[in-house]
């Protein structure tokens, strides 16, 4: 071998190490850069503290719906990846305020009353139907006119909403659904889609999303559809209806 063969082939070498060596550095800071945006976009630095509200199912004591529990596991996921960690409570026992440490809220205003007082005070043009008595219009929503019916296990509602109580205060996350299904069906949406809502609303920005599950008898909470950004609709107070049974 001579001279210039051994030369190319050092040069080579050290190319290679050098592009492996830049390529690794790189990925570090393409993951950092990621990780510092969805830090901010959950309102989670290193080692902080957030709130899981969770909801009890109907009929059963202090028990959490399957699905909840599911929705939990994926929340947890997002939580931990933002090297911060998690306390769950109770949406019946939950009593105090907002905007100091970051709050998941799972669960309709039925079975979750932190989800319901978050509708009455943050989202003043949604209201949820919670009448007990069976008819077309229960757990329905009705996002300023617009009126969302529940036809269970085909159509589907569900609200992902970041709220902030200003501009210095940690965000509130509500998930409310129609069912416990559409919870998992959200907070799944949530884990897939973080980074590109980032981008969209900010680290700070407010956001009002109503996402529709499809047929879930026969695709569980896979199949999600956004019906659209309801934001405007959702932070106005709803316009005076003359009849109405809506809460």
């Amino acid at each position: 071998m001579n001279d210039d063969v051994r030369t190319l082939l050092l040069a080579i070498a050290v190319a290679a190490v050098a592009a492996a060596v830049l390529g690794w550095f790189l990925r570090g800071w393409l993951y950092e850069r990621d990780l510092g945006r969805q830090q901010r976009f959950f309102g989670l630095p290193d080692n902080s503290e957030c709130l899981l509200v969770v909801s009890r199912e109907a009929g059963a004591d202090g028990a959490v719906a399957r699905n909840d529990v599911f929705a939990l596991l994926e929340l947890a996921a997002l939580i931990k990846n933002c090297r911060s960690h998690a306390r769950v409570i109770s949406g019946e026992t939950a009593q105090r305020g907002f905007g100091e440490r970051t709050e998941f809220c799972l669960g309709g205003p039925m079975g979750n009353r932190r989800s319901a007082a978050h509708l009455h005070s943050l989202l003043p043009g949604v209201s949820a139907n919670t009448d007990t008595e069976p008819g077309p219009d229960r757990g329905a929503f009705l996002i300023g006119t617009e009126r969302y019916r529940l036809e269970n296990g085909s159509v589907e509602y569900v609200l992902l909403a970041r709220l902030t109580a200003g501009q210095e205060g940690r965000p509130v996350f509500l998930i409310c659904g129609q069912r416990s299904i559409t919870h998992q069906a959200a907070a799944r949406y949530l884990a897939r889609h973080h980074l590109r809502l980032a981008r969209k609303y900010g680290g700070s920005g407010n956001f009002v999303l109503l996402l529709k599950v499809v047929n879930s008898q026969a695709y569980g909470p896979d199949v999600v559809e956004l019906v659209g950004d309801v934001t405007a609709t959702a932070l106005s107070p709803r316009p005076k209806l003359t009849t109405s049974k809506e809460n």
